[in-house]
């Protein structure tokens, strides 16, 4: 490529023996590589944008689906380098590259080394270079479709059927909306056909394949089938209890919802609240709260929630003035009128790090607002408790210039050092983390939080930790291939396992219940007056639900695209896991009894719907078959 194609051939002066196969500028997308013989992959990286405020994650996993190595690159690595030895063998491996990435990076192999790259739909893959050229195939019979969108950068897609330069031209528009993009179907044919791809433009872009493989080459002869072998996955369950399971929230609409909506509502069984409370409201109608907030928590038994201060049109930089204090005392006037029941968080401002200049400009609000809270007793009496600071992101820096000194973790830090008496919680949003093989990323922040307010004689971190929004993608930068598919479920599933494996978490909240025109990100639809849809997400959480219980229990876990949570409730034991990959994975469970007392195997799979699936149990191991981009559920008694 010139830099997302071959070295060789490009006027450089380099023989074909001398030349690596060189793919450039990659920011989110997969590499699938299968060698006869010995090679070495080199991943070089460079900064594109917040590089320092940003650490990130290479995967490189085997032709069996193991993680053969990983990568942490630091923020403090903005440019920097790796190698890893490929063996030969039949299989592929897979080195992924997560977006949203801060990086470009540039891969090289020998050129004997055949290498299919898979690039994310919709949000951009990759930046190349105006006249860059790659090479996909179109099986006999197949209804393939192009597709791109413009980022900015390639303003055009060129395909041409190699057999007879049969040519279709794809512009690549800007829409309003994220998630609209262009698309050309290509011509059915009776053979298999090759067609070079021309990238018109340069810089960001994504380009993709519907109805086929996605799946692009270097030159032709690369265009080889994929193959993966199947997966082995061992679990191993222990006796000991770690923590408890997090609540499951929903962040809720701010009105009443209407009463056809209730049971979509009751099939999701939210055990947590997350909501806003808009101050420049409340300050001229302190009751306005009061009907929806009563209804969420006497109706749908919602007794643990957070409420994050901000005005209308989700104005989130609050200053300390008249409407600001009064729309938080008619907050906590409306709290303690709830009558006590559960425990409401109460944080100021919205994502402070992504909305306010500075440290101290929050600093300020959250003083003053925290003395209107403590000031009075009835407000601790009545359950309110204090959450900071809500950040954007937590390990990682926000969405915003200058993110390096605006890390929610750095920001949390300096609070509890100057204000930890006034704080009960530590509060952070997720987003960004897109790629299924990444969403052990938020395991890892859960630890950070765990690891910065500190554990208590029993374990449990001395600040209650709540993950309270997250979702693939902030705002509206929605991809329908994620938010409207089973795809939304893998990963839901996952961030829920990853989140709560050690029991340090109190509650992890999905933003958003429901479906608004401008982010269409909910886990229901509004399909017409009083008629409501869960979408796949939903009806996955559904599943999630019904097998969720009170608390984690240690279990271990060798496998890399299998996430499985253990979990208890008095004599009651279930597994949760979901399978990412599309591999079939041979499943064995070691630590539980056989055989099991009422006992059930439960997947769930793209069609939506739960189905009953059976299981062996031989020489003191539980094993099933687990098909590829599966949820399951595993649960018996220990009477």
């Amino acid at each position: 490529m010139k830099r997302l194609l071959l070295l060789m051939s490009l006027g450089l002066g380099l023989s074909a023996e001398a030349a690596p196969m060189r793919w450039a500028d990659i920011r989110d997308g997969s590499l699938y590589l299968q060698t006869d013989r010995p090679d070495t992959l080199t991943v070089l990286w460079a900064p594109v944008w917040q590089a320092e405020a940003n650490e990130e994650h290479l995967y490189l996993l085997d032709g069996q689906g193991k993680l053969q190595s990983e990568r942490l690159i630091a923020a403090n690595e903005p440019s920097g380098s790796q190698r890893w030895d490929l063996a030969p063998g039949a299989a592929s491996y897979r080195l992924e590259i997560p977006g949203y990435s801060f990086r470009r990076y540039t891969v090289e192999h020998d050129d004997h080394t055949v290498a299919l790259f898979a690039p994310a739909k919709v949000h951009f893959s990759s930046e190349p270079r105006d006249g860059d050229e790659l090479y996909f195939k179109v099986a006999a019979g197949e209804h393939a479709v192009l597709a791109g969108k413009f980022h900015g950068g390639v303003g055009a897609l060129q395909a041409q059927r190699v057999s007879d330069g049969q040519q279709f031209s794809l512009p690549l528009k800007p829409y309003p909306a994220y998630w609209q993009f262009d698309k050309v179907e290509l011509p059915v044919a009776t053979t298999d056909q090759i067609w070079r791809l021309h990238l018109r433009g340069s810089g960001k872009v994504a380009f993709w394949l519907d109805g086929t493989a996605n799946l692009f080459a270097q030159n032709p002869q690369q265009l080889k089938p994929l193959h993966e072998d199947e997966g082995q996955t061992r679990l191993t369950l222990y006796k000991e209890v770690l923590g408890k399971t997090p609540n499951l929230g929903l962040a809720l609409p701010y009105a009443r919802p209407p009463d056809s909506s209730f049971a979509v509502l009751d099939a999701l069984q939210p055990q947590a609240g997350t909501y806003y409370s808009l101050v420049d409201i409340m300050a001229t109608r302190p009751h306005y709260e009061d009907v929806f907030r009563r209804l969420y928590q006497d109706r749908f038994g919602i007794t643990q929630d957070i409420t994050l201060l901000a005005g209308r049109q989700r104005r989130a930089d609050l200053r300390a003035d008249t409407t600001s204090n009064a729309g938080l005392d008619a907050w906590l006037a409306a709290t303690r009128a709830l009558g006590g029941k559960g425990t409401h968080y109460i944080g100021f401002a919205d994502e402070p790090n992504l909305n306010y200049p500075d440290y101290a400009s929050y600093q300020r609000i959250f003083n003053s607002m925290a003395w209107q809270v403590r000031s009075n007793p009835d407000n601790a009496k009545a359950g309110v408790r204090i959450a900071m600071p809500a950040s954007s992101r937590f390990v990682n820096g926000p969405f915003v210039d200058n993110a390096a000194d605006k890390r929610g973790i750095d920001w949390a830090r300096r609070l509890l050092a100057e204000s930890g008496d006034k704080i009960d919680a530590l509060a952070w949003h997720e987003w960004m983390i897109r790629d299924l093989l990444a969403t052990r990323v938020y395991r890892h922040s859960v630890r950070k939080a765990a690891e910065l307010v500190g554990l208590d004689a029993q374990g449990r971190p001395r600040k209650a930790l709540l993950l309270d929004q997250t979702n693939m993608s902030s705002g509206a930068s929605l991809s329908p291939y994620d938010q409207e598919t089973h795809y939304a479920s893998l990963w839901w599933a996952s961030v829920i396992i990853n989140a709560s494996q050690d029991g340090l978490l109190d509650m992890l909240g999905w933003f958003q219940a429901d479906d608004e025109p401008e982010y269409p990100k909910g886990m229901f639809r509004v399909l017409g007056e009083n008629e409501f849809e869960l979408k796949p997400v939903g009806l996955a959480q559904q599943f999630i639900r019904k097998h969720w219980l009170h608390d984690v229990m240690r279990l271990e876990n060798d496998a890399f695209e299998v996430d499985v949570l253990a979990m208890s409730a008095g004599l009651q034991r279930s597994l949760l896991g979901v399978n990412k990959g599309s591999r079939l994975q041979r499943v064995s469970l070691a630590g539980a009894e056989c055989p099991l007392t009422r006992r059930s195997l439960h997947y769930f799979g793209a069609d939506n719907r739960s189905h009953d699936a059976s299981f062996k149990c031989l020489e003191g191991r539980i094993s099933f078959d687990l098909p590829g981009e599966t949820l399951f559920a595993l649960s018996w008694s220990t009477s």
